[in-house]
């Protein structure tokens, strides 16, 4: 018969790991206040230039200012951010099934793909840009190019990690290539596609800005080399920071679906 004691003993396990993921999170928001209020604390002391370093209550006020057209450049980035990533990782994980289907396509292929991903993408943005013009189509394009590879690279290896004995076994029982990668290799590679997608998080946001600065007329990226003239700095400083946010929550996006698709010992570091 399950006791009282036994239903306690059994949550406390549970009960202790969100007290301690509370305690995690609540270090890191404490770093970060702390270093702001530092920081609002040396300009207030020290007689820095706004144009230098302006003050974290002198960036925020900038928000105020309709004529920076605030959400609606968040809205484009976010856009290509997003859209640039979510097609990455579909063609991704797409083309890494095709690579471990075919050996041939995998010879054939993939070599060239490496090739292509050695080009600097700062210099593939000018020639995108004259060959599709500018725009938000444009900068989900660059910033598709910088976060394929590592989740296409990641992939292969999740789906070549598998147990060739399992497939074998699989084959014997008439399963499809489709049963096979949808009972056996896509479960099994999730860690190492997570892995892939949680770096192509980091790259995404600089795809997005590095379309926005060769040439495009919204973004946040758009914004701050038109403010630059002016030197406004902390028109600057919060485009940086909404950049920071967007990837940030991109970022937050992947851990959560990581933590609902893959079992907690599995998951990479």
């Amino acid at each position: 018969m399950t006791t009282s004691v036994d239903v306690v003993s059994r949550d406390l396990p549970a009960t202790g790991e969100t007290a301690l993921a509370y305690r995690r999170w609540g270090a890191i928001i404490a770093v970060h206040v702390a270093v702001v209020l530092l920081w609002q604390a040396l300009v207030m002391i020290f007689p820095i230039p706004a144009f230098v370093l302006p003050a974290p209550s002198a960036i925020l006020a900038s928000l105020a200012k309709p004529s920076y057209g605030w959400l609606d450049n968040t809205l484009a980035t976010a856009a290509e951010i997003f859209g640039g990533y979510i097609l990455a990782a579909a063609l991704g994980v797409a083309l890494a099934l095709l690579f471990s289907w075919s050996r041939l396509l995998t010879l054939l292929i993939f070599p060239l793909l490496v090739t292509l991903n050695m080009i600097p993408k700062v210099a593939l943005g000018p020639l995108v840009i004259v060959w599709f013009s500018y725009g938000i189509g444009t900068n989900i394009l660059i910033t598709f190019t910088l976060c394929f590879f590592p989740i296409l690279l990641t992939t292969i290896r999740g789906l070549n990690e598998v147990e060739p004995d399992i497939l074998d076994l699989v084959r014997s029982l008439k399963g499809s290539r489709w049963q096979a990668f949808r009972y056996i290799q896509l479960p099994g590679s999730l860690p190492y596609i997570f892995s892939g997608m949680k770096v192509a998080a980091i790259l995404a946001v600089a795809g997005a800005v590095v379309g926005e600065f060769i040439a495009s007329e919204r973004g946040l990226g758009y914004l701050m080399i038109q403010v630059q003239a002016s030197l406004d700095t902390p028109a600057m400083f919060m485009a940086v920071v909404l950049l920071t946010l967007l990837g940030i929550a991109l970022y937050c996006a992947v851990l959560v679906a990581e933590h609902l698709w893959v079992p907690k010992d599995a998951r990479m570091k």
